[in-house]
């Protein structure tokens, strides 16, 4: 790591250095777009004060009054790196210790009949390039990073491999997808490659995906919260789970390397958990 004695100040400059390390160390580009954007907002917090222990953790309170435990670890993760990478040890800051959820927001857990409300939204409005996309998001588990593997190749092989983070895996596809994939490239003048694309040829990026989620939710009357891309991927990994009940083969199938992140996917709001007490018939009247 490096060890400068220049005084500890975040600059641009070396943020750049810092995420082109990380893309020389084959970080993902998600990773280094995330690490990129918390560093210049503590660089903003801080101003043209250097860098300190003290300021880096009153930063860390601030995000905590407007942001979860998980989602400030990211940040602190981010500028942590940072701070390893440039030889400020004692500007590292601790995470936040957080139990495991066992349970997720119902607010957030979208159900398989409001899944459906959105694909069946889709058909009418006629986007069937939306539909698909959602199916092929669904039925495959697949993050929305990984659409552009899905290619006609693909749909004529029922398999996509796909290489995310530095692993290969293979994705396969449900055969009547695949045909539906064959005709609408067919359909759409697509001869070979990407078949979620835009109109200028280029793969769909995670805003475009989003921003028409959100249309087909406020129509279909999903709510809002429910509905974002990588909310398909944990419908997936919830169904796939209740059915084969193998912890083990489906974090292999999304490409997780811990089983402990794969278990992340799987949880439900308490409804269920609820009419499981119900059952036990324990209490008496």
């Amino acid at each position: 790591m490096k060890k400068r004695k220049e005084k500890r100040m975040i600059t641009q400059e070396r943020i750049e250095e810092y995420c082109l390390w990380l893309q020389e160390n084959e970080r993902s580009r998600g990773t280094i777009s995330k690490y990129y954007y918390y560093l210049c907002q503590l660089q903003g917090f801080l101003g043209r004060t250097q860098v300190s222990k003290e300021g880096v953790v009153l930063w860390k309170e601030a995000l905590r009054r407007r942001l979860s435990p998980l989602t400030v670890n990211c940040a602190l993760a981010a500028v942590n790196g940072f701070f390893r990478y440039w030889g400020w040890e004692g500007c590292v800051t601790k995470l936040y210790k957080v139990s495991r959820e066992i349970f997720c927001p119902e607010e957030r857990e979208l159900l398989q009949d409001e899944y459906l409300r959105l694909i069946r939204q889709a058909r009418e409005n006629g986007n069937e390039r939306m539909e698909l996309l959602l199916q092929t998001m669904a039925t495959s588990g697949i993050r929305v990073s990984e659409l552009p593997y899905i290619t006609l190749e693909a749909a004529g092989s029922g398999v996509a491999e796909v290489d995310c983070k530095g692993r290969i895996r293979k994705i396969f596809l449900c055969r009547k997808l695949c045909q539906r994939l064959t005709d609408y490239a067919k359909r759409s003048g697509i001869a070979s490659g990407m078949l979620f694309i835009t109109r200028t040829g280029r793969p769909m990026d995670r805003s475009n995906i989003w921003r028409a989620m959100k249309k087909l939710g406020e129509q279909a009357g999903v709510g809002a919260r429910k509905v974002f891309p990588h909310n398909l991927r944990h419908l997936f990994a919830r169904s796939y789970y209740q059915m084969e009940k193998d912890l083990g083969k489906l974090a292999d199938l999304l490409g997780h390397s811990s089983i402990n992140t794969t278990r992340i996917y799987t949880i439900e709001s308490g409804k269920n958990h609820i009419r499981q007490l119900e059952k036990l018939e324990l209490f008496v009247e």
